[in-house]
């Protein structure tokens, strides 16, 4: 069976939302749901950062001069 070269591709998600973006065509329901998903894009880089920050500590405290 031949595969599909469109099946092997990486799928690009597209954004929900754009920064910048007329919010005048949207329900209260769709911005409450777009401040929703903004605030859990908002809690993962937070946690990426703190990811990247004990890693950081980790490797000054390898690293350290004794």
């Amino acid at each position: 069976m031949p595969i599909d070269p469109e099946e092997l591709s990486p799928r690009i998600k597209t954004p929900e939302f754009a920064l910048g973006q007329d919010l005048s065509a949207f329900s209260e329901h769709e911005l409450a749901a777009r401040i929703a998903a903004m605030e859990n894009e908002i809690a993962r880089c937070r946690d990426a950062i703190k990811s990247r920050q004990a890693t950081k500590n980790a490797a000054a405290a390898f690293f350290k001069p004794s």
